[in-house]
């Protein structure tokens, strides 16, 4: 239903709602009010009512002089508003003047059915008009409702004085309610004048300058709004009711009194001010209707000649748009930046000063025809229709062609600019590309013609890396050529104007390319050779002198003085004999000098085999002597570190670090296990030396008394240091058991220690099942206690006398026995417990069995037949099971 209201629906259901939210606002406050004996809320509360009242009765007057200003059409008059709208009548007459039509006869009587008829033929035609009337009935009116009744005469009032005002202003997109368009044309009349700001229909009107202003807008010879002030509002709202009266013939709606208070009546006002925008509506209306009439001969004269100017100026503007189309559909564009860019400037010279005023022609076309049409409809006469080729849809599609003509022109100028434009580009940085690798070629030419190798082997392999340099910048470069090919291709394809230049340019780069890798092939070649030349006799004499040195070492009594030494002068040895003569190869000096050198070089090597074969067996035993002792250190190194280890006080904070140790201790034993083995094996090559009598037997019986001692020390500080950690872990393992138990106490005699003994019989008996089952964990903790004795025996006396052991131990015991006291005493109140509560129920039982009985008793009548008695008896005396 709701889907369906208009905008004045709502104006209507928001008043209604506002006199229902009123009632309930009354009806709530009484409640409250009622509830309080504060006699400020008192007060407030008859300040409020009395406010009510007053508001109420400003209505009341400014709605029966609203009605009797519609009435008096009809030569009819009200009194009283709330009993002389009872019967219907009048009521009727007021719709029926209102809106113009004939509503239905009043039914004859003055009976209550009579006006309750009555009233609901005002009331159907109302929501015939889509007036909503929510919790209003006929009978509300018939009974005079003061606010019901209030409420209705608002409701008409929106219906027929309020719903079809609006305001035109720049921006109609937004729709506005008929109030806030009577306030938007208040606003609109009144802006400017000093000292007014319309911005409700309540405290904007108190001083009347806002009266006055909307009189003086429209008529300003009737108001002298120079002499009217502020602060005398009585006699501004007089003067304007006056006038208004007056000189405009509207109904004094309101008294000054009504609105210079501190809260005016916005039903009122609005009513009111409404009556001003009809009759200054009204009279606008009229004054723009005597203006239209004026003009209709004019404007049939001037619309032929118009008529006429407007078929020349088509003709010639559709004959403008085939020509100059012909024109932009040439496609002969230059072939050159410079002939591209003269066209593009000829044609932007068309958009901007040929084309321009067409347009505006074009546009004048369309604003002739619609004047001449416009002209003509308002003088009633038929429409000017143009005949067929000059319609403005004619030139439209005209125009439409040029400015596709137009755009596809401006695309092909625009596409061979730009193509132009990158061709001219492409050139260049051919240009520069070209100009750079032309420099860089001749320039690498002169570079690699030059033959300054040097005149030994670190010169020479000097010039073979700058010469790999060169090759390498040299390949690198082969991409940077390609691309002056690979612009000049490009331009090729393009058509490029200059396109001769260019490809000759580029065979030129490509000659200078080919020329400069011909001159480093060759270049690298003797290069090459010198440095073979250059390593060959180098090698020479590094063996040469490799030579004499080894001679002088082989002829040395030094054996070494350690494993290191031995071995180094081994492998010397091994090498002389490994040596090869070297064979012949590249001779590019005098084959003479070269032979010498290799000869001198084989008598050399076979001197040295021969005094390596003597060396190498007293280098022998040299060797084994030092790896003797080199073993043998190893080995004392590890057990002085390993002692130092086990030596160590590092005793575990807790079990788990206790635990640790062990498994690292453990892992030591296995270590010593592993190294037992080898360090035997080195023993038995000592006692191999000192029987075959070496010559260092001495000093190797003296190493191996030490290892064999430093042995035996490392094996006993293990064994302390294994009982010292297990010792520990059975401490920790103690405590941790004893922290173990002394939890599980504290939370075991929380519940034990618990008050709580129920409150009827099915808590206290679960109470009972869960002490039951901490009795028996109390009972199964009694071995624990029994195992920490036994661990704290365990321990050494030491240990064992400990506080944290001595003095732990009976505190446990006692605790433990403490527990158990108390479970056993809990368990007794918890049988007392339900005992009690199991009295209690039966009692409960019996009492509810014998009130069952008691009300069967009072209810029972004695029978008349003696059979019936004689059951009713037996009946009774059967007690019930």
């Amino acid at each position: 239903m709701s889907s369906t209201l208009s905008p004045t629906d709502y104006d209507s259901l928001e008043i209604q709602q506002q006199y229902n939210d009123i009632n309930n606002r009354w009806e709530v406050a009484d409640e409250d009010w009622d509830n309080e004996n504060s006699s400020a809320r008192l007060f407030e509360r008859s300040r409020i009512k009395a406010l009510a009242d007053e508001r109420e009765a400003v209505q009341k007057k400014t709605f029966t002089k609203w009605v009797n200003s519609h009435l008096a059409r009809v030569t009819c008059r009200i009194g009283d508003l709330y009993s002389d709208l009872r019967d219907g009548r009048m009521l009727i007459r007021l719709l029926e003047v209102l809106s113009g039509e004939q509503l239905p006869k009043p039914t004859k009587g003055r009976m209550r059915i009579h006006c309750l008829e009555n009233v609901d033929k005002a009331l159907q035609f109302l929501k015939e008009q889509k007036v909503h009337l929510e919790n209003m009935g006929s009978h509300d009116i018939v009974d005079g409702n003061h606010r019901l009744t209030l409420g209705l005469i608002w409701t008409i009032i929106l219906r027929f004085q309020i719903q079809d005002i609006s305001v035109e202003t720049e921006d109609n997109k937004e729709k506005k309610s008929a109030k806030d368009a009577l306030l938007l044309w208040c606003q609109m009349k009144t802006a400017g004048y000093q000292n007014v700001n319309v911005h409700n229909f309540t405290t904007s009107w108190r001083d009347g300058l806002a009266f006055n202003a909307i009189i003086h807008k429209h008529r300003p010879d009737l108001i002298d709004i120079e002499t009217l002030r502020k602060c005398n509002a009585h006699y501004n709202l007089q003067n304007a009711f006056n006038v208004a009266e007056r000189e405009l013939g509207l109904t004094k709606l309101l008294d000054p009194e009504d609105v210079n208070v501190d809260q005016p009546d916005e039903k009122s006002i609005i009513t009111y001010v409404a009556t001003y925008y009809h009759y200054f509506s009204k009279m606008k209306a009229l004054a723009v209707e005597g203006k239209r009439i004026g003009k209709v001969l004019d404007s049939a004269i001037e619309a032929d000649k118009l008529i006429e100017k407007y078929e020349t100026l088509a003709s010639d503007l559709l004959q403008w748009i085939e020509q100059t189309i012909l024109t932009l559909n040439d496609r002969q564009l230059a072939n050159s930046l410079a002939g591209v860019q003269n066209q593009l400037q000829a044609f932007n010279t068309y958009r901007t000063v040929e084309k321009p005023p067409k347009f505006t022609e074009k546009g004048n076309l369309e604003v002739l025809l619609f004047t001449i049409q416009s002209k003509m409809r308002a003088n009633n006469q038929k429409a000017y229709t143009p005949r067929e080729g000059k319609l403005i849809s004619d030139i439209n599609k005209a125009w439409e062609r040029l400015e596709k003509a137009e755009h596809e022109r401006e695309l092909a100028l625009r596409n061979e600019l730009i193509r132009q434009e990158k061709l001219e580009q492409l050139a260049a940085r051919f240009d520069r590309k070209a100009a750079m690798r032309e420099t860089w070629l001749s320039e690498n030419q002169r570079l690699v013609s030059q033959d300054n190798f040097g005149q030994d082997i670190s010169a020479v392999e000097a010039a073979v890396r700058k010469h790999e340099a060169i090759e390498t910048d040299i390949v690198a470069y082969s991409e940077r050529v390609q691309a002056v090919s690979a612009v000049a291709a490009e331009l090729e394809a393009e058509g490029y104007h200059d396109l001769k230049r260019v490809l000759a340019r580029r065979d030129n780069v490509a000659r200078l390319w080919d020329y400069l890798r011909e001159l480093v092939a060759a270049r690298r070649e003797r290069l090459l050779l010198t440095l073979d030349l250059q390593k060959m006799l180098q090698d020479l004499a590094y063996l040469m002198d490799w030579m004499e040195e080894m001679k002088g070492r082989l002829q040395s009594q030094d054996f070494g003085k350690h494993l290191h030494g031995a071995e180094r002068v081994r492998a010397i040895s091994a090498a002389a004999q490994r040596f090869a003569t070297p064979g012949e190869g590249y001779k590019p000096c005098e084959p003479q000098l070269v032979q010498e050198r290799v000869s001198t070089l084989e008598r050399g090597y076979e001197e040295l085999v021969r005094l390596a074969g003597a060396r190498r067996a007293k280098l022998e035993e040299s060797r084994r002597l030092w790896k003797f002792f080199w073993d043998m250190g190893e080995e004392e190194a590890w057990m002085r570190e390993q002692a130092q280890l086990l030596a160590a006080p590092d005793a575990a904070r807790d079990l788990t670090g206790a635990l640790r140790l062990i498994s690292k201790h453990h892992a030591f034993r296995d270590e010593m296990s592993g190294r037992h083995g080898p360090l035997q094996q080195a023993l038995a090559q000592g006692h191999e030396l000192v029987r075959e009598g070496h010559f260092g037997a001495h000093e190797v019986a003296e190493r191996l008394r030490e290892i064999e001692e430093q042995w035996q020390q490392l094996e006993a500080l293990a064994g302390e240091r294994g009982q010292r950690l297990a010792e520990a872990a059975s401490l920790h393992q103690f405590q941790a058991d004893a922290a173990d138990l002394e939890a599980w106490m504290v939370d075991a005699r929380r519940l034990v220690s618990s008050p709580d003994v129920g409150h009827d019989l099915f808590s206290t008996q679960s109470l009972a099942k869960k002490h039951k089952d901490v009795q028996e964990e109390i009972q199964n903790h009694g071995p624990a206690i029994a195992a920490l004795r036994e661990q704290a025996q365990a321990l050494p006396p030491a240990l064992a006398q400990a506080p944290e052991v001595a003095g732990r131990l009976p505190g446990l015991e006692e605790r433990y026995q403490e527990l158990a006291r108390l479970a056993e005493q809990r368990w007794q109140d918890l049988q007392d417990a339900l005992r009690l509560y199991q009295m209690f129920s039966e009692a409960d039982a019996c009492g509810l069995w014998m009130g069952e009985k008691e009300q069967w008793l009072h209810g029972m009548t004695i029978p008349e037949k003696l059979e019936d008695l004689e059951v009713v008896q037996q009946r009774s005396a059967t007690p019930d099971p």
